[in-house]
């Protein structure tokens, strides 16, 4: 039960994460937002970093509260996926393994721990878990 439990504390890491990553995209476009978007050459980016932004926003919070955890997960896993392949993949090509290596560890450690809520659900501490009681 203590690992149930401790399912919480990788909600609230990714949750927040990904919560603020939204946020900042609005706050900071040129640098994290639109602007960004443009730079690594994503397609219409006026568009989809504001469109990135908020379902970061309300998956991240999804996550916090641990509310259709899974479900939520789905599109941050397309996000982090895109992340990689489009940041992540050129620097690898153009600067080695290593220095992809380093700038990537946040990134990697997003995707398993959102492959790990997929697996293992919100844990017992979470609106998902009330739902299921009462459901059930």
């Amino acid at each position: 039960m203590r690992i149930e439990k401790a399912l919480i504390l990788i909600r609230l890491s990714v949750g927040s994460i990904f919560l603020s990553e939204g946020i900042q995209k609005f706050l900071f476009p040129e640098a994290l937002g639109v602007g960004r978007f443009i730079k690594i050459g994503i397609p219409a980016p006026e568009q989809l970093a504001p469109f990135v932004g908020a379902v970061e926003i309300v998956c991240g919070a999804l996550l916090l509260l641990g509310l259709f955890s899974r479900l939520a997960v789905m599109p941050l896993l397309a996000v982090i996926g895109t992340a990689l392949v489009t940041t992540k993949v050129p620097m690898l090509l153009k600067d080695g393994f290593w220095k992809a290596a380093h700038e990537s560890r946040t990134d990697w450690s997003m995707l398993l721990s959102l492959l790990f809520l997929l697996v293992a659900g919100a844990g017992p501490w979470s609106f998902d878990a009330r739902r299921s009681r009462r459901d059930g």
